[in-house]
C-alpha cells in the first residue's frame, strides 16, 4: 500500500534489511483502525461489515485466480495486499451499499485490476480505485442512497440486524429513515439555491464541520501520521495532495455562499483516506521524491476541480487513477541522480547514452 521504504536492523548498526511486502501491509491494515472505528461510532455496522465481507471476497478472488494461474497460492497469499485492497474498499463503499455491489468491486480489482496485469508490481492502476470507480458509473443510485446517516451506535439507527438485512437482503425500506447524502454532495447542491448560513442548517452538518465525517477523517490522519512515523510511507504525496487542495479551495472557493468551503474538502469526504492509505499505493504511484511532491499535487488539484464542476461530489478515485496515467511520465522526467553522475538521467535527453 504504502511506500516500501521502512527498515530494520539485522546484526550490524550499519546492515538493514527493508520489511517485507506483508508486515509492510499488516501495518497498513493497523493504520487504518482508527478510522474503521469512527465509521463504527457514528454511521453504524455497515463498514465493518463491508469490511469482513470485501477482505474475504478479495483473498477468495485472489486464491481463484492464482489457482487458474497455478501459482503457489501460500507464497501469494501471505503478502497480504489480497486483504489491504479488500479493506480499502470496505472502508470506501456505503456502509449500506448492497453485498453484490461491493463484491462487484472486489472482483473488478481483484481480477480485472491488478490479476489481469499479472499481480503485484505489475498493475498501472490502483486496483481498489478501479473496482470502486466501476461500481460507482455503473450502479450511481445504490452508490449515492446508501450512506447511513450520523445517528451513532447509542441510537441504534439502524441496528446490526437491520443492517444484515439491508446489505444481504435488499431490506433498504427498513433503512431508509437512517440514510442520507455526504456532507459534500449536500453542500454542493443546495448552496446553489440557498446562503451557507441555510445550508449549514442541514442535519447532515450537525453542530460541527459535518457530522460524524470530521471525526472519520481525523481518525485516518492520525493513522496516517503513524505510517509516516513508522516510515511505511513517506510524507510527499499526502503533504503535497493537501496543499495543493488547500491552495485550490482557497483561490477558488474562498466564498462559501457560492462554492464548498476549505473545511468540508478536508474533513467531509474521503481525502484523509485517499491521501494516506490510497494516493500512496507504491506500485501505481510516482517513486521519487520530486516525483512523488508532483503526482500527489495533482490529485489534489483534480481533487478540487471534479468536485466543484464534475458529476461526483467525492472524487478521490477518478483523482488518483487519472494521476496513475501519468506516473510513468512523472517518473521518466524526475529521475534522481545516480551516485557519481553530475546529472539525472531524464526524458528524452538520456535515451541511447
Amino acid at each position: 500500500m504504502g511506500s516500501v521504504i521502512a527498515t530494520s536492523r539485522t546484526s550490524s548498526p550499519h546492515a538493514r534489511r527493508a520489511r517485507s511486502t506483508s508486515q509492510v501491509m499488516l501495518w497498513v491494515m493497523v493504520a487504518t483502525l482508527p478510522g474503521l472505528a469512527m465509521q463504527t461510532v457514528y454511521f453504524g455496522w455497515g463498514n465493518l461489515i463491508n469490511v469482513v465481507l470485501c477482505v474475504l471476497l478479495a483473498v477468495g478472488a485472489e486464491a481463484m485466480v492464482l489457482a487458474l494461474r497455478k501459482r503457489p497460492l501460500t507464497f501469494y497469499l501471505k503478502d497480504n495486499t489480497a486483504a489491504v485492497t479488500g479493506l480499502l474498499l470496505g472502508l470506501a463503499l456505503p456502509p449500506l451499499a448492497p453485498w453484490w455491489v461491493s463484491a462487484m468491486a472486489v472482483v473488478t480489482a481483484i481480477v480485472l485490476a491488478k490479476q489481469l496485469y499479472g499481480g503485484l508490481g505489475s498493475n498501472p492502476f490502483n486496483p481498489a480505485m478501479v473496482g470502486y470507480a466501476l461500481v460507482l458509473v455503473s450502479f450511481p443510485l445504490a452508490m449515492t442512497t446508501n450512506w447511513a446517516a450520523p445517528a451513532g451506535l447509542w441510537q441504534a439507527a439502524p441496528d446490526l440486524s437491520a443492517t444484515v438485512q439491508s446489505i444481504f437482503g435488499g431490506g433498504q425500506t427498513a433503512v431508509d429513515a437512517f440514510t442520507m447524502a455526504t456532507p459534500l454532495d449536500v453542500y454542493k447542491h443546495e448552496i446553489t439555491s440557498h446562503v451557507a448560513s441555510e445550508v449549514w442548517q442541514n442535519p447532515t452538518f450537525g453542530t460541527g464541520i459535518a457530522k460524524g465525517w470530521e471525526w472519520v477523517n481525523v481518525a485516518f490522519l492520525s493513522g496516517g501520521i503513524g505510517l509516516i512515523v513508522l516510515r511505511i510511507i513517506t510524507w510527499h504525496i499526502p503533504v503535497s495532495m493537501l496543499a495543493a487542495l488547500t491552495v485550490m479551495s482557497l483561490a477558488f472557493g474562498s466564498n462559501p455562499d457560492v462554492t464548498t468551503p476549505l473545511s468540508l474538502h478536508m474533513l467531509a469526504g474521503a481525502t484523509m483516506l485517499g491521501a494516506f492509505f490510497i494516493a500512496t499505493d507504491p506500485v501505481s504511484a510516482a517513486t521519487s521524491h520530486q516525483g512523488k511532491l508532483i503526482y500527489g499535487a495533482g490529485i489534489g488539484v483534480l481533487l478540487y476541480l471534479i468536485r466543484t464542476w464534475g458529476n461526483y461530489p467525492d472524487a478521490v478515485a477518478f483523482a488518483v487513477l487519472l494521476m496513475n496515467f501519468a506516473a510513468p511520465f512523472i517518473d521518466h522526467y524526475t529521475q534522481p541522480r545516480t551516485y557519481g553522475h553530475r546529472k539525472a538521467r531524464r526524458g528524452i535527453a538520456s535515451k541511447g547514452h
